[in-house]
């Protein structure tokens, strides 16, 4: 059963905005399924993946729109870079906005094709797996997360008999919330597919073996300070290159990089960023956490609770077409860390996240940090955590469940 996406509305109104829509994304998030159930009857729809296609979209790629009358949905185009220049002809022709949709998962290669041909012409979304919202709002929300006070009476509930860390055990991609489909088959394919098509495509790998144990290294650990030097001594290459590899599970959009807040933006860039995966499914598959008791009561609990909250926060964000810049960390020189830290302009919330239900005062110690940044206020918090609903930690703090996000 198709399950009513958010971002199909960021789209739509992308579509008023640009002559050209961009929609990238990982592999199995539900690009084409969503394209096809929001706009099939206004669009065409082709694929790259056709063989048929693809020999005419390399032939000849002017012809190729003469053969295929716009609006067009164009899915993986990134297989034929000469399309975007074609794609620039076609819609500068006519002043008519939101003509062409085009669809890829390798970020890198569809960047490099916009930026030489479609700068000014195309608006980009970068569409995540389900979010937690999709299960239990209405996706036509486009509420991008931020702290704010929250009742009870209108937050959404949890579905009957839902199991939060069974969820964060099984994944979000769409297939995988098909009961009968089986968990480490689908994640071992899926990985497979990955190295030997993505990253093939995107460096030129000699050791996939290698570069599997540097995705196991990185998933065990996300949601910790990134430090290249230590992935690279624990799988023995140098920083240099897992530098290099972690810019290709960004750019296939594995893995997100979440940067330090500091009011001097020149200080930002020197100091360590966090390294986020976007599917605990996939980091439970790699790192051999293999069922959801193991999960749900093991030692890495709080670190994969604090991935997925990151994740859906992220997701909610790329949603809404949002910008990521706005969602940052704290970490200072004395250590006092605050996990997010959301910019609303020039108003800052932290937010804090914890595995526990009950949390009290201690729990936003840091959150006080905050108050000596110049130029900036701070805004209402949250402790994200397993509440079921919510309650006030201090005047200005709530604990709130993962469905308030």
């Amino acid at each position: 059963m198709y399950i009513p996406r958010a971002i199909e509305k960021t789209v739509s109104a992308m579509l008023g905005q640009g002559k050209v829509v961009l929609v990238t994304g990982p592999r199995q998030v539900g690009k084409t399924t969503m394209l096809k159930q929001r706009f099939s009857d206004g669009f065409g729809y082709v694929t790259m993946e056709d063989p048929f296609v693809f020999s005419q979209a390399t032939a000849d790629s002017v012809l190729f729109f003469e053969t295929h009358a716009l609006p067009l949905i164009i899915d993986e185009v990134q297989r034929v870079p000469q399309l975007f220049s074609s794609v620039k002809w076609i819609v500068d022709k006519s002043s008519e906005k939101g003509q062409v949709i085009l669809t890829g998962s390798q970020t890198y290669h569809l960047m490099k094709g916009v930026s030489e041909s479609l700068a000014g012409r195309v608006r980009i979304l970068e569409m995540p797996a389900l979010s937690l919202r999709e299960f239990v709002d209405d996706p036509a929300s486009l509420r991008k997360y931020v702290p704010r006070k929250v009742d009870a009476a209108d937050m959404p509930c949890a579905p009957e008999g839902f199991d939060l860390w069974r969820h964060i055990h099984r994944g979000s991609l769409p297939e995988l919330q098909q009961s009968d489909i089986e968990w480490d088959a689908f994640y071992s394919d899926y990985v497979r597919t990955y190295l030997e098509r993505d990253v093939r495509d995107l460096i030129a790998i000699k050791d996939e073996a290698k570069f599997y144990r540097f995705m196991v290294a990185c998933a065990a650990r996300s949601g910790q300070l990134f430090n290249a030097s230590a992935i690279g001594n624990a799988i023995d290459v140098d920083g240099k290159t897992v530098k290099a590899w972690t810019s290709v599970l960004q750019a296939s959009g594995i893995v997100r990089i979440v940067e330090p807040f500091w009011p001097n933006i020149e200080k930002r860039l020197t100091k360590a960023s966090k390294l986020y995966f976007m599917d605990t499914g996939l980091v439970c598959h790699l790192t051999r956490w293999t069922t959801t008791d193991q999960l749900r009561n093991g030692a890495v609990a709080g670190q994969m609770f604090e991935t997925f909250v990151v994740s859906e926060v992220l997701k909610s964000y790329m949603n809404a077409g949002a910008n990521l810049h706005d969602v940052w960390f704290y970490r200072d020189a004395r250590k006092h860390e605050i996990d997010l830290v959301i910019q609303d302009g020039r108003t800052l919330h932290p937010v804090e996240i914890k595995s526990s239900a009950l949390v009290d005062k201690k729990a936003v110690k840091n959150f006080s940090c905050l108050d000596a940044m110049p130029d900036y206020e701070v805004g209402f918090g949250h402790v994200i955590c397993q509440t079921p609903e919510p309650y006030f930690v201090t005047p200005n703090v709530q604990a709130v469940p993962v469905w308030a996000i």
